[in-house]
């Protein structure tokens, strides 16, 4: 497949990345921060904006952007797949979250 899309890492400690192009599966992509740059194959159709796992994320790891943690995953998150509400959990306005 042809490495056509970008994403942009935030943050060194991030898990995810955020994408600069809408990308389809299979697509080969580079995800690159200031100090590093990953190649992911896509593993989904996935929008403008919407962020990419930079590696395999296991069910309850937190989901890190920006340097800060933005959620958790309710499921494994496999390299190049979608991240967004259908597999992470958010922790914004979830007190609660923090004692489970």
């Amino acid at each position: 497949m042809e490495s056509k899309g970008k994403a942009i890492i935030i943050d060194s400690k991030d898990n995810v990345a955020t994408l600069l192009d809408d990308v389809k599966k299979g697509m080969i992509i580079q995800a690159q921060s200031d100090k590093e740059k990953i190649i992911l194959k896509v593993q989904d159709d996935i929008a403008f904006g919407h962020k990419i796992a930079l590696g395999d994320i296991d069910k309850g790891e937190p989901i890190i952007k920006y340097g800060e943690i933005i959620g958790q995953a309710s499921k494994d998150i496999k390299k190049g797949e979608h991240v967004h509400v259908h597999n992470v959990d958010s922790q914004r306005g979830r007190s609660e979250a923090k004692d489970d």
